[in-house]
């Protein structure tokens, strides 16, 4: 749906981004991560039109992206703004013709947003009188009123107590399901770990990797296996070595690291051969926090 080819950015001397190329695949969420000054937010305000590349383009459904992309966009950045003496309403109406709603059209999807925030006692209100994550709610519904085919969220879940995110999380993924493309850009891992279907890493104007979640883990994640047992563990280096082992209650537990090239079936296949008395064996699923971390230092070392 969206693809970014070749995009550089430069100011005078310093390249903000240095030809970064993505592919945004339609109706999934796409993780925009980094740390910060990496990147993250040039490669957002390029895609918005906000700024132009250096180099490069950005395409969208094949096209290369014109003044018009826009209101196909629902945007909430990051550095929040609403107006702070406005109503809430009232700003909420403005903000919703802006995106082309005639004022039958943005009260009627307002309303709706409302109800289901639970804020419609909110529409008198001045924006200055609402709790910051309050404002949040309003900003996120200004985002999504539109109905954009492409939703940019930049740490959507930023002010909110773990209820209020829990239920933005829920919005950001019924809008999946209504075939929205996203673009997620965090440092929350624990987002990525439960909404991405993709994601790319930028570190220092560069891309460091891009592809499906389940990919990047199984490439950049440590081999290793959790194991409940009871009885003494012998040494298998040439399949396993371990990595940690400690008493539990009834039972022994130790996480191994599998030998390069050997699979779940070769610890299987030397445990069975052994006197253990096993409880449980599992593949350890590698933290996306772990990957960030290991990725963005070995790109810095570079």
């Amino acid at each position: 749906m969206l693809e970014c080819k070749n995009i550089t950015k430069r100011f005078g001397d310093f390249a903000a981004l240095d030809n970064v190329s993505l592919q945004i695949p339609d109706g999934q969420i796409f993780g925009l991560l980094g740390p910060n000054g990496a990147g993250k937010t040039t490669m957002i305000r390029i895609i918005n039109r906000i700024t132009i590349p250096t180099e490069g383009r950005v395409f969208f459904d094949g096209k290369v992206v014109d003044d018009d992309f826009v209101r196909k966009i629902g945007y909430l950045p990051e550095e929040r703004g609403l107006y702070k003496k406005m109503k809430v309403g009232e700003q909420m109406m403005y903000l919703a013709r802006l995106k082309g709603l005639s004022k039958a059209e943005a009260e009627a999807q307002l309303r709706k947003w409302f109800v289901k925030f639970g804020i419609q006692s909110w529409w008198n209100k001045k924006v200055e009188e609402l709790s910051k994550g309050m404002a949040q709610k309003v900003q996120f519904i200004s985002t999504v009123v539109h109905k954009p085919k492409l939703l940019i969220l930049d740490e959507p879940f930023s002010g909110f107590d773990p209820v209020n995110a829990q239920t933005i999380r829920n919005e950001i993924l019924k809008l999946k399901d209504e075939g929205t493309t996203i673009i997620l850009s965090t440092h929350n891992m624990e987002s990525v770990e439960e909404l991405c279907d993709n994601i790319a890493l930028i570190n220092k104007s560069r891309l460091v990797v891009t592809g499906a979640t389940d990919d990047v883990r199984e490439q950049y994640g440590s081999n290793q296996v959790e194991l409940l047992y009871r009885g003494e563990m012998a040494k298998c280096e040439e399949v396993f070595s371990v990595a940690l082992q400690e008493q539990l209650r009834d039972c022994s537990r130790a996480v191994l690291d599998i030998a390069e090239g050997l699979s779940m079936k070769d610890v299987l296949s030397s445990l069975a051969a052994t006197d253990l008395e096993i409880i449980s064996v599992r593949k350890m699923v590698p933290r996306m926090n772990d990957i960030f971390i290991k990725l963005v230092s070995e790109s810095a070392q570079k």
